[in-house]
C-alpha cells in the first residue's frame, strides 16, 4: 500500500506487501524488502537495503551522507536486516570508500528515538540500542549487545556480544563481550548474568565467565599476564576463546576494572 502523497523515484525497488505512509521520500537507488513498513515523513536515501518485515517510523533518516569531509561523494551503502525496528527520527549514515563502503545494521535489533549511527558501523543481530544514543564512525557493535539511553561511543570501538552499557556512559574504550559497562569513566561492573540467563547461558557457563573476568579485571594483573593465565588454567571454551580473542585484538584497550586508572 502506498500513499499517493508519497514521493517513490520510479526506478526504486519495493517489494510486495510493503506499506509507504504520506509524505514519505523515497530515493532512486533504495531496495526495501517485503512486509516494511515506512512510517509518514520518513526520508530513505540512495544507498539503502531494507530488508524484510522492518518498521521504520516517522522522521527517520535513512542511509544520508556520511558527515565526514573525506566523504567525496562515492556511491555507499545503508544495509538493514530482516525484523528491524528504526524508531522516531534515528539517522543512519552509508558508508565510505576509505573503510567499509557500507554501514551495517543486523537482523531483529532495535533501534530507539533520536539514535545516530555514523558512517561505516557494524552493528550485528538482535542488538538493542535505546534512546539518543551517538554511535561515532567504524564503531562494531556485537550480537545482542544493550547500549543505555543517551550514551556517547568514541569511533572505532568495538563492543562486544551479550554487553550491557549503563545509560549516559562515555564509551572510549572497548567493552569485552558478555561484561556490565558503567561509571565515568566507563569501566567493568560485572557481568551481564541476567541477559545471559535470558539467553539460556547456564549457571556453571555463567561462572566460568565471571571467574575469567575476576582475572582480567580484580586480580590487578597487566593484560599480557592476565590472559596467560587464563590461558594455562581455564580449559578451552568458545567463550572463554571469544574473550581472548576480543582482548588480544583491541585495539582501543578495553575498559579499566573499577577503581584501576
Amino acid at each position: 500500500m502506498i500513499q499517493p502523497l508519497a514521493y517513490i523515484h520510479p526506478q526504486a525497488k519495493i517489494a510486495d506487501n510493503v506499506v509507504i505512509e504520506p509524505f514519505v521520500t523515497i530515493h532512486k537507488d533504495v531496495e526495501i524488502g517485503e512486509g516494511t513498513w515506512i512510517g509518514s515523513n520518513s526520508v530513505i536515501m540512495d544507498g539503502a537495503r531494507i530488508g524484510k518485515n522492518c518498521r521504520i517510523f516517522p522522521g527517520a533518516v535513512v542511509s544520508a551522507p556520511p558527515q565526514d569531509l573525506k566523504y567525496k561523494g562515492e556511491p555507499s551503502t545503508v544495509t538493514v536486516g530482516d525484523n528491524t525496528v528504526i524508531r522516531e527520527c534515528v539517522t543512519l549514515n552509508r558508508g565510505t570508500a576509505l573503510d567499509k563502503n557500507t554501514t551495517t545494521i543486523g537482523s531483529n535489533c532495535l533501534l530507539m528515538a533520536y539514535v545516530h549511527v555514523a558512517h561505516d558501523c557494524v552493528i550485528g543481530d538482535n542488538v538493542i540500542v535505546a534512546n539518543s544514543v551517538q554511535l561515532a564512525g567504524h564503531i562494531n557493535v556485537y550480537d545482542f549487545a544493550f547500549i543505555g539511553g543517551g550514551s556517547l561511543v568514541h569511533q572505532f570501538v568495538e563492543i562486544g556480544a551479550h554487553c550491557m552499557i549503563s545509560g549516559g556512559s562515555l564509551v572510549r574504550k572497548d567493552v569485552p563481550p558478555y561484561t556490565k559497562a558503567g561509571r565515568e569513566p566507563v569501566s567493568y561492573i560485572g557481568i551481564n548474568s541476567v541477559g545471559l540467563r535470558r539467553r539460556g547461558f547456564t549457571n556453571e557457563k555463567i561462572a566460568e565467565i565471571q571467574e575469567i573476568y575476576r582475572v582480567i579485571f580484580l586480580k590487578k594483573y597487566n593484560i599480557t599476564k592476565a590472559l596467560d593465565i587464563i590461558e594455562a588454567e581455564f580449559n578451552p571454551t568458545i567463550e572463554r576463546d571469544e574473550i581472548i580473542n576480543f582482548v588480544q585484538n583491541s585495539q582501543r584497550g578495553i575498559m579499566k576494572g573499577f577503581g584501576n586508572s
